[in-house]
């Protein structure tokens, strides 16, 4: 039958039992084999078509019997419940990506906190961040221009641990005030004699929004670029 001659000779081997390949994982993989890129529904056409060619080719010698049947359809079951579950996973996901889409829509115009080391000076003001692995007795910034020189050091004392928003009023450490412009910063802070960790923290303007691609959803923020929206700590 042409039926026959569609059929891999490897595939009838296994699914007949031959010694090569009378396993239980051999078979499974050749279900595996037609899953691919095939709907439920299809897998299920492709293994009624299988079993069907099958019972017509069997070897007369060594026929299939009950207990390989219903092996063999519990691999049809397990791996088409597999095919299923991953429609609803991937079902899943785009629904939770839509829903993200639309809750980072409303950050635009917001102010953000997100990691980085960058803080931003505009009209004689500016605001960074820092978060702490634990409380701190004593934290310490220090300011430094796009030369690298350090413009400012801020003693900012105590801080809860956590996320803090931290101002800067653009004053430099000779009492004059620092241009406009992009800075960085560094963080150190210390719970007595003890250091503490301390993350800097950038905050930013969500300009606007980025669905799709690999990355998920990002926000636009000038000066920082693409921001992944889970990396967002605190909206100010």
């Amino acid at each position: 039958m042409s039926t026959a001659n569609t059929i891999s000779p490897t595939l009838l081997a296994t699914m007949n039992g031959t010694p090569s390949t009378n396993t239980s994982s051999s078979n499974l993989s050749a279900a595996g084999a037609l899953a691919g890129n095939t709907s439920a529904t299809a897998l299920q056409n492709n293994f009624m078509t299988l079993l069907v060619t099958q019972m017509q080719n069997q070897d007369p010698l060594n026929p299939m019997d009950n207990s390989q049947v219903t092996s063999q359809m519990a691999q049809l079951s397990t791996v088409s419940g597999i095919s299923q579950m991953n429609s609803t996973l991937s079902a899943l996901m785009s629904n939770l990506q839509a829903s993200q889409s639309m809750q980072a829509a409303n950050l635009i115009g917001q102010s953000v906190v997100v990691p980085g080391n960058a803080v931003t000076l505009s009209s004689g003001s500016g605001q960074f961040g820092v978060q702490l692995s634990q409380a701190a007795t004593n934290v310490q910034a220090v300011i430094k221009n796009s030369a690298g020189a350090v413009v400012d050091t801020m003693n900012i004392g105590s801080l809860p641990s956590g996320v803090s928003a931290i101002p800067w009023n653009g004053m430099t450490s000779a009492g004059t005030t620092a241009p406009d412009g992009q800075y960085t910063f560094s963080i150190t802070a210390v719970n007595g004699n003890a250091s503490v960790t301390a993350t800097p923290l950038s905050v930013g303007l969500v300009q606007s929004v980025s669905t799709g691609g690999t990355s998920g959803t990002t926000l636009n923020i000038p000066n920082l670029g693409p921001t992944s929206f889970s990396s967002v700590l605190q909206i100010i």
